[in-house]
């Protein structure tokens, strides 16, 4: 293997120690920075481990991020980091809608990592995983970005969201990589690493929730009150053409068209219609769901926003008082 190296002209020699001097680089900022969390569930009788995953200090005082599916159904459990210091640690708040969480490790003196922007991803851009996959404490495995602006439907009750711009990698991702870091070559965590997509274990692509404006909204929320309060209309829709004469009257050519009303929901209450196309909410244009998602957050709550639809007739101006979207507790066992 030297020899064969050896051989390479010295331009691809000088690339690949490019390349093996920013993994290391990253490696060395992040590996202090993440833990291996062994998940604890009360259970009669006693407790039990359910679970395993990794956790990724964002302060110095002890918070850190992970995936909310990791700490489903329990509510504290051990955070074990690389220089072998084990601490307990305790859910502060889980988002099963984002798939985000927050926990609080006790009587640690944390190294935080660096929280970067998803949104300055470029595809091809080199990324590098941090976690703790198959109980391997402190794993790093590299790749590129291979996909960008992916998206996948979370749920949480009866209630369903769709987190946008997935970050999708080729860096090798097995269980227990959830919850830790996607980092790119300056050591900054732009996602959470969330799934692994493929048949086989550590197969396929991953995919990891990303660190930008609207998560970090999420975790602000989660450390201060524990929980995501957004806003609710009752509506269920899907993209849509408009019409030919609605383009020229509105200005714009694609909006929701709703294909559900809840019962009694704000949306029912205000006079939306099935066959509706939601064109407006609140002065902001809204073109797909995402748009409309991104408009529901908590400031909304119980607040009157003019919703612009159209109709057979036109545009029609109805105005809707949004509830909060039910917060559900998670079930501990």
């Amino acid at each position: 293997m030297a020899s064969s190296v050896l051989q390479m002209p010295v331009d691809e020699r000088e690339a690949l120690d490019a390349y093996s001097r920013v993994v290391t680089r990253v490696a060395d900022l992040l590996i202090p920075s993440v833990a291996s969390l062994k998940v604890m569930q009360s259970v009669r009788g006693g407790r039990r481990p359910r679970g395993s995953g990794s956790g990724v200090a964002i302060t110095p005082d002890g918070f850190a991020l992970t995936s909310a599916h990791v700490v489903h159904n329990s509510t504290d459990g051990t955070a074990t980091f690389a220089d072998g210091s084990e601490h307990a640690y305790s859910v502060v708040g889980s988002d099963p809608l984002s798939d985000l969480a927050v926990i609080r490790v006790q009587g640690a003196d944390l190294t935080p990592a660096t929280l970067g922007d998803a949104d300055a991803l470029r595809v091809g851009q080199l990324v590098v995983a941090v976690g703790n996959p198959l109980g391997f404490s402190g794993s790093i495995s590299a790749g590129v970005v291979s996909a960008l602006g992916r998206s996948f439907t979370t749920n949480s009750g009866k209630a369903a969201r769709v987190v946008e711009n997935v970050i999708q990698t080729d860096a090798a991702l097995h269980p227990g990589n959830s919850g830790g870091a996607l980092a790119t070559g300056d050591g900054s965590v732009v996602g959470i690493n969330t799934a692994v997509v493929g048949p086989f274990i550590g197969q396929g692509l991953g995919l990891a929730v990303p660190i930008n404006e609207t998560t970090r909204r999420i975790i602000a929320d989660l450390m201060r009150d524990g929980r995501v309060r957004r806003a609710y209309l009752g509506i269920a829709g899907a993209t849509r053409p408009l019409p030919p004469k609605a383009v020229r009257v509105v200005g714009r050519d694609r909006g929701i068209e709703v294909t559900e009303v809840v019962e009694s929901s704000p949306a029912a209450r205000g006079g939306i219609q099935r066959g509706d196309i939601v064109v407006e909410v609140d002065g902001v244009t809204v073109a797909d769901v995402a748009d409309l998602q991104r408009l529901m957050t908590d400031d909304r709550i119980d607040r009157t926003v003019s919703v612009t639809v159209i109709r057979a007739q036109g545009p029609v101006h109805v105005d809707v008082l949004p509830t909060e979207l039910p917060y559900e507790e998670p079930s501990v066992r």
